[in-house]
């Protein structure tokens, strides 16, 4: 990220909707907004290997999950935040991770301009990619500021995505995706 282009983005983007930016509240915004920016988007051009290389040997065989995974990401449509929650279940193929890997995974995703339905996905792809797993399904339930703040004004509507990859039998499959969008 080019810090100093987006505080003078910031800067146009203020002069532009006529504010004065030289006003006691105003005055560190552009700073403050490349500040939120860095955080947001922190994830870009990242992988999860680093979080999801050390795995641990196991015979389970049965799906490892993990549900409630709070997320904050920005829609790159409109800039505005989108968030939720994930859960992810795999059927280890003789290896596990750390429970802690799968949140860091979504962060990893999530921490992007981003659309619900590629987060979902992209969770899932590294998911098979790294452990190899049988089989993986990523749930995402999220609600978005940009049909809850504007447009529509939809308070408290959700979207919900999944991805299924790999061999998830159809009657887990439908048992995990009602247990999950609770």
């Amino acid at each position: 990220m080019d810090r100093e282009r987006v505080i003078r983005a910031v800067e146009e983007l203020l002069d532009a909707l006529g504010e004065d930016r030289t006003r006691e509240g105003l005055k560190d915004t552009p700073r403050r907004v490349a500040d939120a920016y860095e955080e947001l988007l922190s994830g870009e051009g990242k992988t999860a290997e680093e979080h999801l290389s050390k795995t641990f040997t196991s015979r389970c065989g049965d799906a490892v999950i993990e549900r409630d995974i709070w997320f904050s990401s920005t829609c790159e449509h409109h800039l505005m935040p989108f968030f939720g929650k994930i859960a992810i279940a795999y059927i280890p193929d003789g290896k596990v991770v750390g429970l802690s890997k799968l949140a860091r995974t979504v962060e990893v995703f999530a921490k992007r301009l981003q659309l619900q339905e590629r987060l979902t996905e992209q969770i899932a792809e590294e998911i098979v990619l790294r452990l190899k797993p049988k089989g993986v399904m990523v749930v995402c339930e999220a609600e978005h500021t940009c049909m809850t703040c504007r447009g529509i004004k939809k308070a408290g509507s959700k979207t919900l995505t999944y991805c299924i990859k790999g061999e998830f039998p159809d009657k887990l499959s439908g048992e995990l995706l009602t247990l999950l969008s609770k």
